[in-house]
């Protein structure tokens, strides 16, 4: 909440969100491995997370799939040992914001503009488990806040593939620990551009619940089905992870406690034609949180947070023999009834509120890629919605002068990536990714001057981005 924030909890928020809302996403060298296909098969520019249709199938498909013959379930154990089924990421960065941030109050360790950090250090274990399960499980450690945490779990513990009056009809069940983290396409939140972006530079402080709010520190089961490489349809919940897990995994419970199961629903259709493919889906989630506690048992005197967040998204992709173009766009509807946090903040302060608020979120990318080897990004990014006192409140950097959540942003990216092809040293088990991102913002926590009533400009918090992204 953004009530009464003290310094460390702004801090704090600062550098969580951008990590909850922007993981840096993989092609696994093992996944290439297992498959005997290079990077570039499953992912556009050779490099993580945009998936293309192959990748998307074998994402689907449950990480099963396998290269060279070797299909039985009686070699997969020993295929997926040979193969070896733990990779690793290194991302490091420069950071440089238009304003610096006021002595005292940049995160903690580092300058207050101007910084080199190690971002991440990630290790997974992607792998083939037999013909009907596999997974992707992810461990991070990250030095900006020199902490270790379980990071995205993406697990396929059943998936079989049937043909029913002859269509194909695959089944499959997720258990994963944050929505969207098993979508297959790069419109949905968990692997949404930016794919990496600074974790210390100041964010907007509104997003959609669905974008982020029970990263990491969720648990979720869902079943899917998946007819004839069009039809995606996908149901089931999620509840946020007991203390006593959340302290052991590293995470946090974000804006508070599930309180039963939050219902989750995924529709898609695609169709591929001559290179090309092109979706258009919509997701449904609605979670009853209590804000006050990570107890999932006990019940807020004040009452519960109710979010219900729909979003419709689409994407259209062109492969050529060199050219790579892509769009992905996605808009998000939140209706929010605060019921536990407006009666915290009415009884703290002695003002009453009403409880109804709504939040909107677009989010629009267009992508071009050169022969896997040089890309370019444009995305725009605008998030709105109603006078809100009870999530937004002035705050040095990170507040709201106005008790709104308008943000607009735009960015642009540069990438290179000097090996990780087909013929590159190393392939499948060498790859890096050369980048500088500029995010330029026209609106921020409300407002454009002095948006968080202590004197900051939403142009201060303009970024320039520079990142070196090594897989192995």
């Amino acid at each position: 909440m953004k009530r009464h924030l003290d310094t460390t909890t702004i801090l704090a928020g600062m550098i969580a969100t951008p990590l909850l809302l922007a993981p840096p996403a993989q092609a696994l060298p093992s996944f290439a491995a297992q498959t005997q296909q290079p990077c570039s098969a499953c992912h556009v520019g050779g490099f993580g997370p945009q998936l293309t249709p192959f990748g998307r199938a074998f994402k689907i498909g449950g990480y099963t799939a396998t290269g060279g013959g070797d299909d039985s379930a009686d070699a997969s154990i020993l295929t997926q040992v040979a193969n070896g089924p733990i990779s690793a990421m290194v991302l490091s960065s420069f950071t440089n914001t238009n304003s610096a941030y006021p002595q005292g109050q940049q995160p903690q360790h580092y300058n207050t503009n101007n910084n080199v950090a190690l971002d991440q250090i990630s290790l997974f274990y992607g792998s083939r488990l037999t013909d009907w399960a596999g997974a992707f499980v992810q461990g991070t450690y990250t030095d900006i806040s020199n902490q270790f945490h379980l990071d995205q779990v993406d697990l396929r513990p059943y998936t079989q593939l049937f043909n029913v009056k002859d269509n194909d009809v695959r089944v499959g069940v997720v258990v994963s620990n944050t929505p969207t983290v098993q979508d297959p396409w790069n419109t949905t939140y968990a692997w949404g551009y930016p794919y990496v972006a600074s974790a210390l530079a100041p964010v907007p402080a509104a997003q959609p619940l669905i974008a982020g709010g029970f990263a990491n520190g969720s648990l979720g089961l869902t079943g899917y089905l998946w007819v004839n490489d069009s039809i995606y349809v996908e149901a089931g919940g999620y509840q946020t992870m007991s203390p006593w897990l959340l302290t052991r995994t590293g995470n946090i419970y974000g804006p508070g406690s599930t309180q039963g199961i939050a219902p989750y629903v995924r529709v898609a259709y695609e169709q591929q034609w001559s290179g090309q493919s092109a979706h258009i889906g919509a997701l449904f989630m609605q979670a009853n949180v209590n804000p006050t506690t990570a107890d999932r048992a006990s019940t807020n005197a004040n009452g519960q947070d109710l979010y219900s967040d729909f979003a419709i998204d689409a994407s259209y992709q062109f492969a050529g023999e060199r050219d790579v173009i892509s769009i992905y766009a996605i808009g998000a509807i939140e209706e929010q009834t605060l019921n536990g946090s407006a009666g915290a903040y009415n009884n703290s302060n002695g003002t009453a509120y009403g409880s109804t608020y709504r939040l909107n979120q677009t989010r629009l990318t267009g992508m071009y890629w050169y022969q896997n080897t040089y890309g370019v990004s444009l995305a725009w990014q605008r998030t709105w919605g109603t006078f809100d006192p009870v999530l937004y409140s002035a705050a040095p950097i990170s507040g709201s002068a106005n008790s709104k959540p308008n943000s607009n942003a735009f960015i642009l990216e540069a990438d290179w990536v000097p090996f990780g092809k087909p013929d590159s040293w190393g392939s499948p088990w060498a790859n890096l990714k050369l980048g500088v991102q500029y995010t330029i913002y026209t609106q921020f926590n409300g407002g454009t001057t002095n948006y968080d009533g202590y004197g900051r400009n939403a142009s201060a918090n303009n970024t320039l981005y520079a990142f070196a992204w090594l897989m192995f």
